[in-house]
């Protein structure tokens, strides 16, 4: 039997780095386009669920495989809780 919370759907996201670029640039990219970053291997990155920051971590390159090793989980304003 499933309980309500093996249905509840939450999307997860790693922020690897950022770029601005003018939108006419954007909008001439096609397929297989390379957006140049601003970090690198090793460097801090954001993990979020539903767009929201709840942890930091570091990318770890090892062979083919890509993984984010989590360092720090954030502690979120009473205000953001549910039912807060």
């Amino acid at each position: 039997m499933a309980s309500g919370l093996d249905i509840v759907g939450v999307d997860i996201s790693i922020v690897l780095g950022r770029s601005r670029m003018p939108i006419h640039q954007l909008l001439r990219m096609g397929r297989g386009a390379v957006i140049a970053l601003d970090s690198a291997e090793g460097d801090e990155v954001e993990i979020l669920a539903n767009d929201l920051p709840i942890a930091r971590g570091n990318v770890v390159v090892s062979g083919a495989a890509i993984t984010v090793e989590v360092k720090e989980l954030l502690r979120r304003p009473p205000s953001e809780k549910i039912g807060g």
